[in-house]
């Protein structure tokens, strides 16, 4: 197990697809953070939503689940379910976005998500961040796609209600879809729980990890 606290994590870089990606995958994490390391720099990035309601929706639940964080977040207008038709923007926008954060760890899509935006997103993240520990986070919806997790972030369960509250409070544009409610954020993250002994977690898909025993 690696402890959070003892890797001292200063900035954090969070991409998403779309507003409420980053909150669905990563928002109970995100709150510990906050909760650990005070000041953090939080630092996201958002694909599409630019200039709407909900790019508006995703700035209130981004400071509800980084409380006391140093956050700066960059919505794009990438047009919804057609992220692969402007794969060049996208490129440039995340190499931009790399050149403004120095991030101790990346979260992310994975790149076995359904959604062609999320998967497209995934993929290009690791072209960006060469050289970053990249955590690829799974998005709750109705495609078959949960993933084979590798990492889990356990949580507690004032945490992982907390995330759900946001969702719930911040989102109202996703009110009408039939999984997006309590009981569908908090029966994942109880079966993420179960997969690594603890009550709730988040899972992460990690592709590759270098590490260092000694000073070689």
């Amino acid at each position: 197990m690696i402890d959070l606290h003892a890797l001292h994590l200063a900035e954090v870089a969070v991409l998403g697809a779309h507003c409420d990606d980053i909150a669905l995958g990563v928002g109970g994490t995100l709150l510990t953070l906050s909760s650990i390391s005070p000041g953090v720099r939080v630092r996201a990035l958002v694909l599409s939503g630019g200039e709407s309601r909900r790019e508006i929706e995703e700035r209130h639940a981004l400071a509800a689940l980084c409380p006391g964080a140093d956050v700066e977040l960059d919505v794009l207008d990438v047009p919804d379910g057609h992220a692969p038709a402007y794969w060049e923007p996208i490129k440039t926008a995340l190499e931009g976005f790399r050149h403004r954060c120095a991030p101790d760890i990346v979260f992310a899509p994975q790149r076995g998500d359904a959604h062609q935006d999320h998967r497209l997103l995934a993929e290009l993240v690791p072209t960006v961040f060469r050289d970053h520990l990249v955590l690829g986070y799974e998005i709750l919806k109705w495609e078959s796609d949960t993933p084979k997790a590798t990492v889990y972030h356990p949580l507690t369960l004032a945490v992982a209600e907390e995330k759900a509250r946001v969702l719930i409070k911040h989102y109202p544009s996703q009110a009408d879809r039939d999984w997006f409610d309590e009981e569908s954020f908090l029966g994942l993250s109880r079966l993420r729980g179960v997969q690594c002994r603890r009550m709730h977690a988040e899972a992460f898909v990690l592709e590759k990890m270098t590490v260092r025993f000694g000073r070689t």
